[in-house]
Protein backbone atom coordinates (compact mmCIF):
# COMPACT_ATOMS: atom_id res chain seq x y z
CA UNK A 1 0.00 0.00 0.00
CA UNK A 2 0.62 3.83 -0.29
CA UNK A 3 1.55 6.57 1.99
CA UNK A 4 2.93 9.44 1.76
CA UNK A 5 4.35 10.37 -1.42
CA UNK A 6 3.19 13.73 -2.51
CA UNK A 7 6.00 15.15 -0.32
CA UNK A 8 3.37 17.03 1.32
CA UNK A 9 2.23 18.82 -1.56
CA UNK A 10 -1.58 18.48 -2.58
CA UNK A 11 -2.17 18.79 -6.34
CA UNK A 12 -2.29 22.05 -8.06
CA UNK A 13 -4.52 23.45 -10.62
CA UNK A 14 -1.58 23.72 -13.22
CA UNK A 15 0.31 20.47 -12.57
CA UNK A 16 -1.15 18.16 -14.71
CA UNK A 17 -1.20 20.18 -17.60
CA UNK A 18 2.57 21.23 -17.38
CA UNK A 19 3.13 17.34 -16.28
CA UNK A 20 0.87 16.17 -19.51
CA UNK A 21 2.59 18.27 -21.85
CA UNK A 22 6.55 17.21 -21.36
CA UNK A 23 5.19 13.63 -20.80
CA UNK A 24 3.35 13.36 -23.76
CA UNK A 25 6.92 13.61 -25.59
CA UNK A 26 9.14 12.37 -22.97
CA UNK A 27 7.63 9.98 -20.46
CA UNK A 28 10.82 9.60 -18.25
CA UNK A 29 10.36 13.45 -17.98
CA UNK A 30 9.54 13.57 -14.11
CA UNK A 31 12.82 11.78 -13.89
CA UNK A 32 15.24 14.22 -15.70
CA UNK A 33 17.67 16.20 -13.65
CA UNK A 34 16.34 19.55 -15.79
CA UNK A 35 12.63 19.03 -15.11
CA UNK A 36 12.50 21.45 -12.29
CA UNK A 37 13.49 23.98 -14.11
CA UNK A 38 11.92 23.17 -17.33
CA UNK A 39 8.72 23.23 -15.51
CA UNK A 40 9.46 25.60 -13.13
CA UNK A 41 8.97 24.09 -9.99
CA UNK A 42 10.34 23.35 -7.11
CA UNK A 43 12.56 19.62 -7.09
CA UNK A 44 10.24 18.59 -4.40
CA UNK A 45 7.59 19.64 -5.70
CA UNK A 46 8.66 17.82 -8.89
CA UNK A 47 8.67 14.39 -6.74
CA UNK A 48 5.32 15.29 -5.38
CA UNK A 49 4.08 15.42 -9.01
CA UNK A 50 5.71 11.86 -10.15
CA UNK A 51 3.32 10.54 -7.59
CA UNK A 52 0.11 12.53 -8.52
CA UNK A 53 0.34 11.76 -12.35
CA UNK A 54 -0.28 8.01 -10.84
CA UNK A 55 -2.71 8.42 -8.51
CA UNK A 56 -4.84 10.51 -10.75
CA UNK A 57 -4.83 8.25 -13.38
CA UNK A 58 -2.89 10.19 -15.94
CA UNK A 59 -0.10 8.17 -16.44
CA UNK A 60 0.03 4.12 -16.72
CA UNK A 61 3.86 3.49 -15.00
CA UNK A 62 6.07 0.73 -16.27
CA UNK A 63 8.54 -0.63 -13.66
CA UNK A 64 10.17 -3.04 -15.75
CA UNK A 65 14.16 -2.04 -16.63
CA UNK A 66 14.05 1.90 -16.80
CA UNK A 67 11.28 3.32 -14.61
CA UNK A 68 8.88 5.16 -17.46
CA UNK A 69 5.05 6.86 -17.44
CA UNK A 70 3.94 6.69 -20.54
CA UNK A 71 0.41 8.75 -20.93
CA UNK A 72 -2.89 6.50 -20.01
CA UNK A 73 -5.89 6.56 -22.50
CA UNK A 74 -7.57 8.80 -20.22
CA UNK A 75 -4.29 10.59 -19.55
CA UNK A 76 -4.05 11.35 -23.50
CA UNK A 77 -8.25 12.30 -23.51
CA UNK A 78 -7.06 15.18 -20.98
CA UNK A 79 -4.16 16.13 -22.54
CA UNK A 80 -6.23 16.58 -26.43
CA UNK A 81 -9.50 17.85 -24.30
CA UNK A 82 -9.02 19.51 -20.96
CA UNK A 83 -6.15 19.71 -19.94
CA UNK A 84 -7.02 22.55 -17.84
CA UNK A 85 -9.21 20.61 -15.92
CA UNK A 86 -12.05 23.41 -17.07
CA UNK A 87 -15.04 20.36 -16.81
CA UNK A 88 -16.43 19.22 -13.88
CA UNK A 89 -16.50 16.01 -14.97
CA UNK A 90 -12.55 15.32 -15.70
CA UNK A 91 -11.75 16.62 -11.90
CA UNK A 92 -14.70 14.02 -10.57
CA UNK A 93 -12.93 11.15 -13.11
CA UNK A 94 -9.36 12.29 -11.57
CA UNK A 95 -10.88 12.07 -8.04
CA UNK A 96 -12.09 8.10 -8.50
CA UNK A 97 -9.05 7.00 -10.12
CA UNK A 98 -7.60 8.48 -6.46
CA UNK A 99 -9.71 6.43 -4.78
CA UNK A 100 -10.26 3.08 -6.68
CA UNK A 101 -7.40 1.07 -5.70
CA UNK A 102 -5.31 0.59 -2.71
CA UNK A 103 -1.90 2.16 -4.05
CA UNK A 104 -0.48 5.01 -4.51
CA UNK A 105 -3.49 6.41 -2.34
CA UNK A 106 -4.37 3.83 0.35
CA UNK A 107 -5.88 6.70 2.88
CA UNK A 108 -7.95 8.15 0.08
CA UNK A 109 -8.97 4.77 -0.76
CA UNK A 110 -10.13 3.77 2.42
CA UNK A 111 -11.73 7.57 3.35
CA UNK A 112 -13.88 7.53 0.72
CA UNK A 113 -14.71 3.49 0.41
CA UNK A 114 -14.42 2.39 4.03
CA UNK A 115 -14.46 4.97 6.43
CA UNK A 116 -18.82 5.39 7.07
CA UNK A 117 -18.78 8.23 9.04
CA UNK A 118 -19.65 12.19 7.39
CA UNK A 119 -18.05 14.09 10.91
CA UNK A 120 -14.80 13.41 12.88
CA UNK A 121 -12.33 15.38 14.21
CA UNK A 122 -8.41 14.84 12.85
CA UNK A 123 -7.79 12.68 15.78
CA UNK A 124 -10.11 10.32 15.50
CA UNK A 125 -9.72 9.66 11.71
CA UNK A 126 -6.52 8.74 12.33
CA UNK A 127 -7.06 6.42 14.87
CA UNK A 128 -9.49 4.85 12.58
CA UNK A 129 -7.16 4.89 10.00
CA UNK A 130 -4.13 3.12 12.30
CA UNK A 131 -6.87 0.78 13.04
CA UNK A 132 -8.04 -0.23 9.27
CA UNK A 133 -4.19 -0.68 8.58
CA UNK A 134 -3.49 -2.89 11.10
CA UNK A 135 -6.38 -5.23 10.18
CA UNK A 136 -5.48 -5.12 6.13
CA UNK A 137 -1.75 -4.13 5.84
CA UNK A 138 1.57 -5.91 6.81
CA UNK A 139 3.37 -3.25 7.39
CA UNK A 140 2.44 -0.03 9.12
CA UNK A 141 3.42 3.64 8.06
CA UNK A 142 4.55 5.78 10.50
CA UNK A 143 2.34 7.95 12.32
CA UNK A 144 3.69 11.23 10.85
CA UNK A 145 2.80 9.81 7.65
CA UNK A 146 -0.32 9.03 8.28
CA UNK A 147 -1.04 12.57 9.38
CA UNK A 148 0.57 14.26 6.38
CA UNK A 149 -1.93 12.24 4.40
CA UNK A 150 -5.17 13.10 6.14
CA UNK A 151 -3.87 16.81 6.25
CA UNK A 152 -3.24 16.72 2.18
CA UNK A 153 -6.67 15.10 1.67
CA UNK A 154 -8.11 17.76 3.49
CA UNK A 155 -6.57 20.50 1.68
CA UNK A 156 -6.82 18.32 -1.63
CA UNK A 157 -10.86 19.15 -1.16
CA UNK A 158 -11.29 22.28 0.05
CA UNK A 159 -7.91 24.70 -0.86
CA UNK A 160 -9.40 27.57 -2.89
CA UNK A 161 -6.74 30.41 -2.90
CA UNK A 162 -5.10 31.62 -5.44
CA UNK A 163 -2.73 34.59 -6.02
CA UNK A 164 -2.41 37.36 -8.93
CA UNK A 165 0.21 35.46 -11.00
CA UNK A 166 -1.96 32.85 -13.00
CA UNK A 167 1.50 30.34 -13.16
CA UNK A 168 1.56 30.87 -9.16
CA UNK A 169 -2.16 29.60 -8.82
CA UNK A 170 -2.15 27.23 -5.43
CA UNK A 171 -5.89 26.31 -5.63
CA UNK A 172 -6.59 22.30 -5.86
CA UNK A 173 -8.58 21.20 -8.91
CA UNK A 174 -10.55 19.14 -7.00
CA UNK A 175 -11.88 21.74 -4.85
CA UNK A 176 -14.75 22.60 -7.03
CA UNK A 177 -16.36 19.12 -6.02
CA UNK A 178 -17.10 20.26 -2.81
CA UNK A 179 -16.30 16.71 -1.56
CA UNK A 180 -14.41 17.69 1.74
CA UNK A 181 -14.35 20.36 4.28
CA UNK A 182 -13.06 21.16 7.76
CA UNK A 183 -14.51 23.22 10.28
CA UNK A 184 -12.44 23.96 13.60
CA UNK A 185 -10.39 20.41 13.61
CA UNK A 186 -13.55 19.04 12.52
CA UNK A 187 -13.45 17.14 9.16
CA UNK A 188 -16.79 16.86 7.54
CA UNK A 189 -17.74 14.80 4.22
CA UNK A 190 -20.19 16.65 1.99
CA UNK A 191 -22.97 15.12 -0.06
CA UNK A 192 -22.75 17.11 -3.27
CA UNK A 193 -25.56 17.16 -6.00
CA UNK A 194 -25.15 14.85 -8.92
CA UNK A 195 -24.34 17.97 -11.24
CA UNK A 196 -21.72 19.07 -9.07
CA UNK A 197 -19.90 15.40 -10.32
CA UNK A 198 -21.25 15.60 -13.86
CA UNK A 199 -23.22 12.87 -15.72
CA UNK A 200 -20.82 12.17 -18.06
CA UNK A 201 -18.45 10.83 -14.82
CA UNK A 202 -20.59 9.06 -12.85
CA UNK A 203 -21.57 6.99 -16.33
CA UNK A 204 -17.73 6.40 -16.82
CA UNK A 205 -17.82 5.45 -13.06
CA UNK A 206 -20.46 2.70 -13.66
CA UNK A 207 -18.68 1.28 -17.06
CA UNK A 208 -15.14 1.07 -14.84
CA UNK A 209 -16.66 -0.91 -12.51
CA UNK A 210 -18.82 -3.06 -14.62
CA UNK A 211 -15.55 -3.72 -16.28
CA UNK A 212 -13.53 -4.59 -13.13
CA UNK A 213 -16.09 -6.53 -11.98
CA UNK A 214 -17.46 -8.70 -15.09
CA UNK A 215 -21.35 -7.19 -14.70
CA UNK A 216 -23.57 -5.66 -17.01
CA UNK A 217 -26.41 -5.15 -14.37
CA UNK A 218 -25.60 -3.08 -10.80
CA UNK A 219 -28.59 -2.65 -8.61
CA UNK A 220 -29.84 1.13 -6.91
CA UNK A 221 -28.69 -0.39 -3.51
CA UNK A 222 -25.44 -1.30 -4.63
CA UNK A 223 -24.59 2.45 -6.22
CA UNK A 224 -25.45 3.68 -2.91
CA UNK A 225 -23.64 1.51 -0.94
CA UNK A 226 -21.16 -0.28 -2.28
CA UNK A 227 -17.11 0.62 -2.34
CA UNK A 228 -16.38 2.13 -5.65
CA UNK A 229 -19.75 3.34 -5.98
CA UNK A 230 -21.27 6.80 -6.17
CA UNK A 231 -22.90 6.43 -2.81
CA UNK A 232 -19.41 5.91 -1.76
CA UNK A 233 -16.82 7.58 -4.05
CA UNK A 234 -18.68 11.09 -4.02
CA UNK A 235 -20.80 10.20 -1.15
CA UNK A 236 -23.99 10.84 -2.85
CA UNK A 237 -27.48 10.46 -1.34
CA UNK A 238 -30.12 8.25 -2.37
CA UNK A 239 -32.58 10.69 -3.84
CA UNK A 240 -29.31 12.17 -6.03
CA UNK A 241 -28.66 9.10 -7.42
CA UNK A 242 -32.26 8.32 -8.67
CA UNK A 243 -32.22 12.10 -9.96
CA UNK A 244 -29.17 10.79 -12.40
CA UNK A 245 -30.11 7.76 -13.17
CA UNK A 246 -33.06 9.17 -14.60
CA UNK A 247 -31.09 11.59 -16.68
CA UNK A 248 -28.96 9.07 -17.59
CA UNK A 249 -32.17 6.71 -19.01
CA UNK A 250 -31.77 9.43 -21.70
CA UNK A 251 -28.71 9.79 -22.41
CA UNK A 252 -28.39 10.96 -26.18
CA UNK A 253 -25.81 8.17 -27.25
CA UNK A 254 -25.60 5.56 -24.93
CA UNK A 255 -28.59 5.66 -22.47
CA UNK A 256 -28.80 3.05 -19.54
CA UNK A 257 -31.55 1.39 -18.71
CA UNK A 258 -33.44 1.60 -15.42
CA UNK A 259 -35.73 -1.34 -14.56
CA UNK A 260 -38.14 -0.71 -11.59
CA UNK A 261 -40.60 -3.54 -11.99
CA UNK A 262 -40.77 -5.16 -9.04
CA UNK A 263 -39.33 -2.87 -6.74
CA UNK A 264 -35.97 -4.28 -8.31
CA UNK A 265 -34.25 -1.15 -9.34
CA UNK A 266 -31.59 -2.61 -11.37
CA UNK A 267 -29.82 -0.72 -13.74
CA UNK A 268 -28.44 -2.62 -17.57
CA UNK A 269 -24.75 -0.59 -18.67
CA UNK A 270 -24.47 0.44 -21.92
CA UNK A 271 -22.50 -1.98 -24.02
CA UNK A 272 -19.22 0.30 -24.58
CA UNK A 273 -15.82 0.57 -22.70
CA UNK A 274 -15.27 3.31 -20.41
CA UNK A 275 -12.55 4.73 -22.75
CA UNK A 276 -14.76 4.75 -25.62
CA UNK A 277 -17.52 6.61 -24.00
CA UNK A 278 -15.24 9.37 -22.30
CA UNK A 279 -13.75 9.72 -25.86
CA UNK A 280 -17.03 10.46 -27.32
CA UNK A 281 -18.49 12.72 -24.43
CA UNK A 282 -15.25 14.89 -24.94
CA UNK A 283 -16.06 15.30 -28.57
CA UNK A 284 -19.71 15.94 -27.89
CA UNK A 285 -19.13 18.45 -24.73
CA UNK A 286 -15.56 19.28 -25.22
CA UNK A 287 -13.52 21.14 -27.28
CA UNK A 288 -10.32 19.98 -28.72
CA UNK A 289 -6.90 21.64 -27.63
CA UNK A 290 -4.21 22.80 -30.33
CA UNK A 291 -1.04 23.10 -28.66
Amino acid sequence: MGYGQHQSFYLRLNWLRKALRQLNDDNRFLYRDDAAEIIGLGKNMVQSLRYWVEATGVVEPIKEGRYVQPLSSFGQLMNEYDPFIEMRDTASIIHYHMVDDKEPSTTWYWFFNYFSRKIAKKEELLNELVSWINKNDVKRPSENSLKRDLDCLVRLYSEKEKVDDPEEVIQSPLSILGLVSEEKDVIIKRSPRYTDIGLGALLYCLLRYGEKEGVSVISVEEIEKKEFLWGKVFNLQRNEIIKALEELTVHPYHSIKFDRTNRLDMIHLPKIDPISFLEREYQRNGRKIVC
